[in-house]
């Protein structure tokens, strides 16, 4: 079988390196090249050099058009507006993304579903395999739990992530939203400071924290009388996001244009 060529879009970026090494250890993959934004300093580098795993042969180029355009996978974990840009190169090229993404907007939402309807695109805010279990179990406990168990979703991440509360919270609260049939949006509750009062019943609760070099922790608690279920996921590692994200490159190449998640990708969608 031969090789797919996989572009790493940000490949000087924390995640961006661990990308470029973990698709050239690769089987059955191949480094097409890697992106950076115009005017990075690390532009014109080897990206196997930026990488810690040796020239590649490969320079961080700022035309992501061309990057996109040479490769059959784009893996992308860059910002909302980059993203966006990449998934709209994406769809005109035909060429498949795997996008770890998240804090998009309405309007980029929107540009990444118009590039699913031209090429194949995997989704997620989350690509590790243990979280896609974690959001079916979250929403078969708010399934069966009744609405006087309280639900709370607790996320702490690293002192530089930008966005707040993750994209995987999101994730989680918009699961336990489904399996109590419910809408999210409607029953949030993302803040409390001052005066609250007693809390609305049927409401998901967000709480965020932020410090130190926390890679993720994520918590959902339904809290009910005299007793507590807690599910949570840590993260000790990147690179764990990074295997994923290549899982699913293995995955979707080659597959027919559509918006796809990590259920898919580990085949527990149907």
């Amino acid at each position: 079988m031969a090789e797919r060529r996989v572009g790493i879009a940000g490949c000087g970026g924390r995640m961006g390196r661990m990308l470029v090494a973990e698709v050239h250890g690769t089987p059955g993959l191949v480094l097409a090249g890697g992106s950076e934004a115009p005017g990075s300093p690390l532009l014109g580098r080897d990206i196997g050099e930026l990488a810690g795993i040796g020239a590649v042969g490969l320079a961080a180029t700022p035309d992501a058009a061309a990057l996109i355009g040479g490769a059959e996978v784009v893996i992308d974990f860059t910002a909302p507006a980059a993203a966006a840009e990449h998934a709209r190169l994406c769809g005109r090229h035909g060429t498949a993304l795997v996008l770890g993404t998240t804090g998009l907007d309405a309007a980029q939402e929107r540009t990444l579903a118009e590039a699913a309807s031209r090429a194949p695109v995997v989704w997620a805010p989350n690509m590790s395999p243990v979280v896609t279990l974690l959001l079916g179990l979250v929403a078969q406990a708010a399934r069966l739990l009744g609405e006087e168990y309280d639900i709370e979703v607790l996320e702490m991440h690293h002192r530089h992530k930008v966005d707040a509360p993750s994209g995987t919270a999101l994730a989680l609260g918009r699961a336990a939203a489904e399996g109590r049939g419910i809408d999210l949006a409607g029953h949030s509750q993302r803040a409390r400071d001052g005066h609250t009062g007693p809390r609305r019943a049927g409401d998901i609760g967000f709480a965020t924290l932020r410090g130190g070099d926390v890679v993720g922790d994520h918590s959902v608690i339904f809290a009910g009388e005299g007793e507590r279920l807690e599910l949570t996921h840590r993260a000790g590692s990147r690179r764990l996001f990074a295997r994923g994200a290549v899982r699913a490159a293995l995955w979707v190449a080659g597959r027919q244009p559509g918006l796809y998640g990590m259920k898919d990708v580990l085949g527990l969608s149907g």
